[in-house]
């Protein structure tokens, strides 16, 4: 309980779901188990989620890059999105999320590949690429504070301080 930011109640509900992930044999030791990403993708919280595999990767500790999770690696996922979590913690994990090559920082390939998670992936809702590079062009614009052409975790969190509805919009409900 130290170590997040739920209650003794969340993390019992926690578990409960975690284990409600695994074939009925090996609940009983789900605390030593690894829930496959499939199963963790099942959830109705991630389902729909366009972020879903990107938050599986950056909370997943799978040393075989399989982003399965750990009840820990669980518990940190529920911790992060819970309203308790801090908009500091929020937003760095949201970076984490959106840096989809793992370089450190928010490129164009990275902002391209953001906005058509956010946009879909159907044709319809595909913006052209003049629509994608200006879109692009605002967001480095509103956000590259140092004008190095990418977004670093402090410009980053320097946005999302003004967006006043951010932590709230960034959660996973129990």
């Amino acid at each position: 309980q130290e170590l997040t930011f739920l209650s003794k109640q969340e993390i019992l509900l926690a578990y409960k779901r975690f284990s409600e992930l695994l074939p009925k044999e090996q609940r009983g030791n789900a605390c030593s188990l690894r829930v496959p990403k499939s199963q963790i993708l099942t959830l109705p919280e991630l389902r729909a989620n366009p972020f879903q595999h990107r938050i599986c990767r950056v909370f997943s500790t799978s040393e075989d890059g399989d982003d399965s999770m750990s009840f820990e690696d669980f518990l940190d996922m529920l911790s992060v999105f819970s309203d308790s979590a801090t908009s500091d913690i929020k937003s760095h994990y949201a970076f984490r999320i959106f840096d989809f090559d793992d370089d450190g920082t928010l490129d164009r390939k990275d902002l391209e590949k953001l906005v058509n998670c956010l946009t879909g992936q159907g044709e319809e809702a595909r913006l052209s690429n003049a629509e994608m590079e200006q879109l692009i062009q605002n967001i480095l614009e509103e956000s590259d504070i140092d004008k190095d052409g990418t977004i670093n975790l402090s410009e980053f969190q320097h946005v999302i301080s003004r967006s006043p509805d951010f932590a709230s919009s960034f959660k996973i409900v129990l």
